[in-house]
């Protein structure tokens, strides 16, 4: 299981945990063969995710707020520790999941998103994407614990599409119904650290086979993202030049699209392919821009493209 560490202006994976099975944990003979230490023992992934949020706690790098999916949202020992902790987070829970209601009664959380007003639900952005903003429905309901609320996303386009997230807001800290939708946000960038570092890094490429030769393929894996991640955030303010993007359904296309900012995916393409000796390095980067400038042109017609479907929306 992964960490990601996701900022304004960049995120990448900062820890991880290899999840050895039940199975294999007690297995005296598969742990030999693997080489899992000793010392080891089975630990669920809400587990090695609180392993990790020690860690950085610790070292005085945690963050305020802690998003995950359904499997951290779910166990309520996890969530013990971050509210013990002073830690916000925003969890994706199942439908399932029960809540208190201030007036007391237990009710599952795609039965409370029932009562909500038609005129409760607002639409915000739960961050920008390639394609423009990531607009949904949204709807924030209180509970009995002052502290604790439950946040719905509601598809704008289908409505019976709902997600639900058990939100704590740590005593003393001030917070909005747009910080918990942009904490929500946050599980995005999570899954693309993870899809660039299968895509580009190898990240689950390792075709070894023992405990410490996977944690070593790992950390390399991961410390090769996080060095292109940091370059691009930090090329980004110089790299971007990207032309007005759309305002309006009928807006004309650019006549210069621009160019996107260097991405980590970008870089790593690039100093791979510098260090060859096929082409000149003048070669390598002409095709760089080339791939910037046709990117922006796509993102420009995305962006148009969901503003045309959010004028034809009832």
């Amino acid at each position: 299981m992964f960490a990601s560490y996701a900022a304004p202006a960049g995120h990448a994976i900062i820890a991880a945990r290899l999840y050895v099975p039940g199975d294999w944990a007690g297995d005296s003979g598969r742990r030999a063969v693997a080489g899992i230490p000793v010392d080891l023992e089975f630990a669920t992934k809400p587990q090695l995710g609180t392993e990790i949020v020690q860690e950085l706690i610790t070292e005085g790098r945690c963050p305020p707020w802690v998003t995950g999916d359904e499997v951290y949202g779910r166990d309520a020992r996890l969530r013990a520790f971050l509210e013990d902790q002073g830690t916000g987070y925003v969890l994706k829970i199942p439908c399932s999941f029960r809540v208190t209601l201030p007036a007391g009664q237990k009710v599952r959380a795609d039965h409370a998103a029932r009562l909500v007003p038609a005129a409760a639900w607002q639409t915000a952005s739960a961050g920008h994407g390639s394609k423009g903003e990531r607009d949904y429905g949204w709807a924030w309901l209180a509970t009995a614990s002052a502290r604790h609320h439950l946040l719905i996303r509601r598809n704008r386009r289908d409505h019976a599409d709902l997600a639900f997230f058990h939100c704590h807001v740590p005593a003393g800290r001030a917070c909005s119904f747009t910080t918990l939708i942009r904490v929500a946000g946050r599980r995005w960038p999570a899954e693309e650290d993870f899809a660039l570092g299968k895509s580009w890094f190898g990240l689950a490429d390792s075709q070894v086979r023992r405990y410490t030769a996977i944690i070593r393929h790992l950390a390399l894996a991961m410390a090769a993202l996080a060095v292109c991640a940091v370059t691009a955030a930090l090329a980004r303010g110089r790299t971007s030049a990207l032309a007005r993007p759309p305002t309006s359904p009928g807006d004309p296309p650019p006549q210069d699209p621009g160019l996107i900012p260097l991405t980590a995916a970008e870089i790593k393409r690039v100093v791979s392919l510098v260090t060859r000796t096929w082409q000149t390095i003048r070669h390598y980067l002409h095709w760089s821009w080339w791939r910037r400038r046709h990117q922006a042109r796509a993102r420009w017609f995305h962006q148009r493209a969901r503003l045309r479907k959010r004028a034809a929306d009832p």
